[in-house]
This record gives structure tokens, sequence and C-alpha cells, in this order.
């Protein structure tokens, strides 16, 4: 059985190649310029992140001056699911998709660092810190081939990322229809640990999305899909730097 990465893009049959063979015309030669490169890909996660960043900076500063950035964190971030979904299964409309995810996306990530910020001060630039040091120690251990993506590492990372997204779900229901209080609310050892347990998770998806985009340009993927791959890379990005949130938040109430 093959396991990859959970992430809802890099995950998608379009990075297969039979799925490939399927979308182009038998008379259809695809050039160079029309394939899937590693650069174009690191250029359009660049874009995506400038995006995404002059989003939540707009927000950010509209909510230290009066404005309530509930609204627009929840408004984005249904927007960007939203958009997620549509590329999941449309990935060929990326080049588009990417672009307004990354500017909703925005919304959230500024709303919810806003309101972290206000409790917390201090707290946003160390989660992005800690955010950029685990993508950038992550991105090195694969270049060097430190950590290699084998079948047995990936069942391994599918296997917890799905026990967390259950846990969260499970979670989420009970706390809204009954008085429970799930384990990692508050800021207890145990609510810490799974803070910890889960970004340790998040960062090893790293290493999958990696892994699935060097084979997208080994497989000569059309050009549109380093539009999906960043995109995807950028999800699990803003996962870890929420998480990353999270945990601080926990360790600074107890202080």
């Amino acid at each position: 059985m093959e396991f990859k990465s959970k992430n809802p893009f890099l995950n998608n049959k379009s990075f297969s190649p039979t799925s490939r063979a399927e979308q182009v015309h038998e008379a259809t030669v695809i050039g160079y310029d029309q394939q899937m490169t590693l650069s174009g890909t690191i250029n359009k996660t660049i874009l995506l992140f400038l995006l995404l960043t002059a989003s939540a900076m707009v927000i950010w500063w509209m909510a230290f001056n009066g404005m309530n950035p509930i609204i627009p964190a929840i408004g984005g971030a249904v927007v960007g699911l939203v958009l997620v979904i549509i590329s999941a299964f449309k990935p060929q409309y990326s080049g588009y998709l990417a672009p307004g995810y990354a500017l909703f996306e925005g919304l959230f990530i500024g709303g919810i660092s806003a309101i972290f910020e206000a409790l917390y001060p201090g707290i946003v630039i160390q989660a992005v810190g800690a955010t950029f040091v685990t993508f950038a120690v992550c991105l090195g251990l694969y270049k060097f081939k430190i950590v290699k993506v084998t079948e047995q590492f990936k069942s391994v990372v599918v296997a917890a990322t799905l026990a967390i997204a259950t846990y969260y779900l499970i979670s989420w229901l009970f706390s809204m229809f009954t008085g429970y209080q799930p384990v990692h609310y508050g800021n207890s050892m145990w609510s810490i640990g799974i803070s910890v347990f889960v970004i340790v998770i998040a960062a090893l998806n790293l290493f999958l999305d990696f892994d699935r985009i060097e084979e997208g340009v080994q497989q000569r993927m059309p050009k549109y899909m380093e539009w999906f791959g960043a995109m995807g890379l950028m999800i699990t990005l803003v996962w870890l730097y929420i998480e990353f949130l999270r945990l601080l938040s926990k360790l600074s109430s107890k202080n």
C-alpha cells in the first residue's frame, strides 16, 4: 500500500503519472517550458507567502485600530477552505485559486494573530520565528538526505495525522453539544504535550510535501502543478504556525 501526504493537495491523484497521461491529448507534446519545475514551484510558494503576509498585515493593522478581527478571520477561513476543496478536484485552475487562497487565508491568519497578540504580547513574532526555523531545518534535512521519506516513514506520519484529525473532530463535536472540555484545552502538562506532538507531526508532513513536489517535477507534471504544489505547502505551513501559536499561548498563560 502506498502512503502519501495527507495534505489535500499533495496527496491529490493529479500528481500520479497515470492521471497526467489521461489529461494530455495523445497528439499533444508538453515542452520543457510547460512542465513543472522545482524553481517554478519555489517562486510560486514565495509569491503565495507574500500575498498571505500582505493580507494578514492589513487585517492586523485594522484590528489594532479598532476593528473586530473575528469577522474577517472567520470569513477568510471559510472562503479559504472552499478554494482548497475546489483546487483539490480542479488542480488545473490552481493558477487562479492559489493566489485567492493566499489572500483569504491571510485574513484568517491576520485576525487570529491579532487576537493572540492582544492576549500575549510578543507571541506572534515567536510563532513566526519558530515556523521559519522548523521549515528551514526540515528542508535542510530533506535536501541533504539526512531524513529519507520511505514508505514506513509515510505510513507513520499518515497514521498520526489521521489520528490528530479524528481527535480534533471528535473533541470539537463533544465540546459543542456537551459540557465536555477536551484535554488539549487549557494549559495543563497534558495539553502542552499534545501541542508538542501535533507540531512534530505537522513538521513531519513537510517532508512528505517536499517528496511529493520532487516527484511531480521528476514525473514532468504540467506547469499548473507548480501552483498546486505551492498551495499545498502553504497549507502545511499555516497549520504549523497555528499550532505554534497555540503552544506558545499555553506556555505564556502558565507564567
